[in-house]
Formats: structure tokens, C-alpha cells, sequence
């Protein structure tokens, strides 16, 4: 086994947990971060053109864009955090200077809004090593460990590479591992399996919004590419050549669930201004590919298009943060990205690209120093470290499994429409995969890191339904047509916690203003 010993430990290498990673370092700590991939190019910004909540600090300007956010939160947000990101992120991208190639616009003005993540995090993962950051790339973390206290004390995991397990002993730790779309083929997403979530359950920490995670994106059929701008300017089509009324605004991904549940839908680009799609090759080169391969112009020709379940990656929940430096209800635990609920800046509705990127660039940078400043006060245990973990750590759970997730979370007519029926229906049938998980016979030749991450799944989806069960409301994007209309006794943050026993609460609404 490979043994080290750091102040703060980052688990996860995207934007968030290099940001995290860079924060903490700049404290003057001795930061390790360890990624499931290759930091740089693993999650879901290094493969986006990734947009940022920008807002210059011109009068009236940042009020402005928090008012309009918060008439979408649906009464779960908090106009400070809007502002807390909104001017962190202002202040951030232009450091990047050095890092990252920033265009300037025909006024000669430098351009940070929107970025190319290919490159964002390939800087990204620079600025680390130049900050002193320790990366051990294919690392994947498998459980926290706590010390004879039963203080967090550092993680354990598998190096993919090499072959053998490594320990790290660290003051803090950093959950920077990303959100949970279940596998669905989301661009960028295939490491991001709720990982984060469940190692800080199993050592006692609360997750919040989990309710809000039944975020759908558009993409041609077939592909992965979600990258859905270009999609407002579609024409769609049923498999008889009729159009449709899909109209975009808050209403298009529903229009267009209802037309996939009766059969094939297919679209045609060719309403998208030459002005973008002169800038596509720039703002979103992937996007393309895909009909490059098929032979396809997308602007002319017809194709068929799907639905792919973004699960929490564009959902809202996550572990909850109980102050400014996002840590969670587990002391000496912080949570950065996807991997924290973002329901104090988004509320009841997804983030999307550009809110929850600022997010994950500041929420890392929060949870950076805070881990830095609290990992400096406390000394380090030198003792024999024990884990917290227990599901998927013996090796036996199977492929099935993770079938059978999907089968529950993935449908549109099970998660994107709910009901009360359905969700305990599909909340009986996880129930049961998790017994299952629980009591995997151990197999030899089996894939530790895939029977940890279908643990991880399922506990995640556990989560996320046992959330919409309690919720007994339809409120943004969470939606049941057994209770379709908004309830002031749910104005309240639904917290849920435990692992073998899903248990939740309610945090109603403080009467001066939200708590975390």
C-alpha cells in the first residue's frame, strides 16, 4: 500500500476540485488531490464550453440577475450565496491570465464569460502543479477513514494504474468527486457515479435537494453530446414528417418528453444564425462530431433526437453545507461542485452551465481554504486510521445492478413525470438492489471501483426518491401530477441522511432569510 500524509486531501479533478486544490495551496498547505481519471480531462467541464454567471458590478446589475434567479429558486434560495459566487467568479477568471488563452472581442475587450473546457482544465490542472499540488491521477477513493476518535482523518482508494491500494492520512478533506447521472452516456459524466455522496453518509453527513434531480438534456439520438444551445433553434418532427409544438422555454424539455413517450422525434437546426454557427468551432468544438461521423448536416438534414438524465450533475442536491466554507455536517469534511447541493443559489431549478459553473469555481475555492485553514489548527493523527465504508467495498455486486438502477431513474415516464405510485414503486425495487449490494457473495475477479460506484448509484437514487416521496408537492423542477400544484407548508429545505435507513427531515425557512 502506498502510505501519504498531506494537510488537505482533494478528492475529484475537475473544475471544482482544482480550484479547491489551488485555494488550499495558496494557504500554505501541503495539498494532495487524487482523480478517478486524469485530471484535466475527467468530468463534465473538460468536455463542455463551459459558460460562468458573469456579472460586471455596474449599478443595479447584480441585483438585477440575482432578482431574476431568485423568481426561478422558488422560494429555496439566498440572494447573499447569488452574490457570494457571482463575485468570487468576477474576480477569479482573469487570474487565469498565464493559464488560459482569453479572447478579446472587435472592441479589443478580453472575453472571460464563456470558456473552451478542454483547455480551461488543462490550465487548471498547470495552475496546480505551479501552486505545488500534489495530482495522483487514476486514484479513485473508495471510503474516508476516521481515526480513534472517529474523526475524518484522511481517505483510502485504488490506483488503477499501478495495481495495490493507497492511504492517504490528511488534517481535512475535500469532496470535490462530482454528481450522479447513473451512467446515462451524459458527455462527460461516466466518473461521476455519486462516489462523494456516499463516502461522507457512511461518516454521518446530510444531503440536501435531492428531490431536484430530474433534470433531462437534449441530444441526437445515438450520442452523448449534450450540448444543448443550438437546440432553441430547432424544427422538430414526428417519425411522419409532422411538426411538432416544442417550443423552447421552461416548457421544452416537457414538450419534448411527451412527444418521445408516443415515438421518434427528430429535428432540424436549419433556424440557427449564421453568426453561431460561425462560433460553434470555437465556443463548442464536439458538438459537431457526432454528425460529422454520420454524415449529417444537422442544418439541413433531419435526425432523430433523445433525452439523456442528467440525475444530479444538473439537478440541485448534493451534500449540504453548513456555512461559508462549505462544510458539511461531518466536521472536517467540505464539498465543492456537483458534489454539494446547490439549492442556496439555484434553488427548485438547475443551474445549468453557467450558475452551477461559478459555482464549482468558487464553492472549490471556498471549501479550499476552509479545509486549509482548519487542517493548520488541529494536529495531525499518527495513529492507526479505520474506514467508514461498508456497501461495494466487497468485491461481488454486478452489472445487473447498475441495469436495474437505470431501469428505476432513467425512464421519463417514472422520473421526469412522477407520482406518488411510481416513486414508491421504484423506491420498493432500489430498496431491494441495495439488499442486494449489502449482501454480495465476494468475487474474486471482480472490479472493486465498478461494485463501489453501483453502491454509490444506488444510494444516490435511494436518495433522490426517497426525497420526491416526502416532498408531497410539485415545485420547479420537481413535478408530480398526484400533488401538481406548489405547497407553502413544503417552503423548506428537505434534508436527507443515513445509508442502510434513508431518513429525512425538514429545515423550514428561517424567518430572516435562508440558513444553510
Amino acid at each position: 500500500m502506498t502510505e501519504l500524509t498531506c494537510d488537505v486531501l482533494v478528492i475529484g479533478g475537475g473544475l471544482a476540485g482544482t480550484w479547491a486544490a489551488v485555494a488550499a495551496a495558496r494557504e500554505g498547505v501541503r495539498v494532495i488531490l487524487v482523480d478517478k481519471g486524469y485530471c484535466g480531462t475527467s468530468g463534465v467541464t473538460a468536455t463542455a464550453g463551459p459558460g460562468h454567471w458573469w456579472v460586471p458590478p455596474t449599478p443595479g446589475a447584480r441585483e438585477a440577475a440575482i432578482d431574476k434567479r431568485l423568481g426561478t429558486a422558488y422560494g429555496l434560495a439566498d440572494a447573499r450565496w447569488m452574490s457570494r459566487i457571482i463575485d468570487t467568479t468576477w474576480t477569479s477568471l482573469p487570474t487565469l491570465s498565464g493559464y488560459y488563452d482569453f479572447p478579446q472581442d472587435e472592441r479589443g475587450i478580453t472575453q472571460y464569460r464563456g470558456l473552451r473546457g478542454p483547455e480551461y482544465l488543462r490550465g487548471m490542472r498547470r495552475l496546480a502543479l505551479d501552486n505545488g499540488v500534489t495530482i495522483l491521477d487514476h486514484h479513485p477513493a473508495l471510503e474516508l477513514l476516521r481515526d480513534d476518535q472517529g474523526t475524518v482523518a484522511g481517505a483510502r482508494g485504488w490506483r488503477r494504474q499501478a495495481g495495490g491500494d493507497w492511504q492517504v492520512r490528511a488534517g481535512a478533506v475535500v469532496l470535490a468527486s462530482g454528481g450522479c447521472a447513473f451512467l446515462s452516456r451524459l458527455l462527460g459524466s461516466h466518473t461521476n457515479t455519486g462516489d462523494g455522496y456516499l463516502m461522507a453518509a457512511e461518516a454521518g453527513a446530510e444531503l440536501s435537494g435531492m428531490e431536484f434531480s430530474s433534470y433531462y438534456c437534449i441530444a441526437a439520438a445515438g450520442s452523448s453530446m449534450t450540448r444543448s444551445m443550438v437546440y432553441s433553434f430547432g424544427e422538430y418532427f414526428d417519425a411522419a414528417d409532422r411538426p411538432l409544438n416544442i417550443a423552447t422555454g421552461p416548457t421544452f424539455t416537457e414538450s419534448l418528453a411527451k412527444a418521445l413517450l408516443n415515438g421518434p422525434v427528430y429535428c432540424r437546426l436549419n433556424r440557427v444564425p449564421a453568426q453561431i454557427r460561425a462560433q460553434l468551432p470555437s465556443i463548442q468544438p464536439n458538438l459537431m462530431l457526432p454528425f460529422d461521423r454520420r454524415g449529417i448536416d444537422p442544418y439541413r438534414d433531419r435526425f432523430p433526437v433523445t433525452l439523456h438524465p442528467e440525475g444530479t450533475i444538473r439537478g440541485v442536491g448534493g451534500l449540504r453545507v453548513i456555512d461559508d466554507d462549505c462544510q458539511t455536517t461531518v466536521p472536517g469534511v467540505f464539498a465543492a461542485g456537483d458534489a454539494a447541493s446547490r439549492e442556496l443559489i439555484a434553488g427548485a431549478t438547475s443551474g445549468g452551465g453557467a450558475q452551477n459553473s461559478a459555482w464549482a469555481l468558487s464553492s472549490g475555492q471556498w471549501a479550499g481554504r476552509g479545509a486549509a485553514r482548519l487542517a493548520r489548527k488541529k494536529p495531525l493523527h499518527r495513529g492507526a486510521l479505520q474506514g467508514f465504508g461498508g456497501a461495494g467495498l466487497t468485491p461481488g455486486c454486478s452489472s445487473p445492478l447498475i441495469r436495474r438502477i437505470q431501469s428505476e431513474v432513467h425512464p421519463l415516464d417514472k422520473n421526469l413525470f412522477r407520482s406518488g405510485t411510481q416513486l414508491e414503486r421504484s423506491l420498493r425495487e432500489l430498496d431491494n438492489v441495495w439488499d442486494h449490494v449489502r449482501e454480495a457473495p465476494r468475487a474474486a475477479d471482480a472490479n472493486l471501483l465498478r461494485t463501489r460506484e453501483i453502491a454509490a448509484m444506488a444510494a444516490t437514487a435511494r436518495w433522490c426518491y426517497s426525497a420526491a416521496v416526502q416532498r408531497n408537492e410539485s415545485r420547479g423542477m420537481h413535478q408530480r401530477s398526484d400533488a401538481p400544484q406548489q405547497n407553502p407548508s413544503f417552503d423548506a429545505h428537505l434534508r436527507v441522511y443515513g445509508v442502510d435507513q434513508v431518513q429525512s427531515r425538514f429545515d423550514p425557512l428561517s424567518l430572516q432569510g435562508q440558513t444553510p
